[in-house]
């Protein structure tokens, strides 16, 4: 299975959760994945969704994998194992108003922190795609981010504006990283994804924001906010890296602007 998924340029957060997906199906059954039946598959999801409380997103990571592991391993046909997906909720996402980014941004003392935070609201990038950048992704003579291989194994540019270019500038003489553009205490190692989840709750603590505040809320902000100044919903699209249009669109249930503003920011010329 992990050859299969590597053949097919699976990205390396996909092919460790749907290998640990399978494994953890064949330890609670202490069986062989390849004796486990698709009524068993079922069982085990609802003992995850009743038991566990686990995400809509994980029970569709397990059928995924059951379905990689059924048919491209064992050469099964899918119909014999189908397992229905779970509906998952419509749910709108908070974001914070720009004054409330503003003070997000701007409440911690670090600079590294600070920088990080401005980054993600600045670009909307995803916080594993901030992690992963290096020094070589940041395009200065073209103001632009490059994200190699983000999430779904995908790469695109983002725009880096004047202003974030000069910040990055001044942040990389104070602290010289060796190949990531985030490193933690030891250099030419990434960030923790989980130290930049602390740095965003205390920030919005500092900042007195009382709404519940995680990371991806900036990225969310950042989509709103560049609808509000009128970005076209395709270039939104491309910037924030989603397959598909409907994705982004979500935004316009949050965005604050005039109805007549809509054939503007749908229209390819804009």
């Amino acid at each position: 299975m992990l050859q299969e998924m590597r053949i097919r340029n699976y990205s390396e957060r996909t092919v460790v959760s749907y290998i640990t997906a399978i494994s953890n199906l064949s330890k609670y059954y202490k069986t062989p994945p390849d004796k486990i039946s698709r009524g068993q598959v079922k069982s085990f999801a609802y003992h995850l969704i009743h038991s566990k409380q686990v995400s809509i997103s994980s029970i569709n990571q397990l059928i995924s994998a059951w379905k990689i592991f059924q048919v491209d391993v064992l050469g099964n046909t899918w119909e014999g194992f189908r397992l229905k997906r779970p509906r998952r909720e419509k749910k709108i996402p908070q974001v914070l108003s720009q004054q409330e980014a503003l003070l997000l941004i701007n409440a911690p003392k670090n600079m590294k922190h600070r920088m990080l935070l401005t980054l993600a609201y600045s670009t909307g990038l995803r916080r594993a795609e901030i992690l992963n950048l290096t020094l070589k992704d940041i395009d200065s003579s073209r103001s632009v981010i490059q994200v190699i291989k983000g999430k779904g194994n995908k790469s695109r540019e983002v725009p880096a504006p004047g202003a974030l270019i000069e910040k990055l500038r001044q942040y990389y003489k104070s602290y010289h990283p060796k190949t990531y553009l985030f490193e933690g205490y030891k250099p030419g190692k990434p960030y923790s994804a989980t130290s930049i989840g602390k740095i965003v709750k205390t920030a919005a603590i500092k900042a007195g924001i009382k709404k519940d505040v995680y990371p991806h809320i900036l990225r969310h902000s950042f989509a709103t906010h560049m609808l509000e100044k009128g970005v076209n919903l395709k270039r939104l699209q491309l910037m924030l890296g989603h397959n598909a249009m409907k994705t982004t669109s979500i935004y316009l249930h949050l965005a604050n602007f005039n109805a007549g503003d809509l054939p503007n920011l749908l229209s390819p010329e804009n």
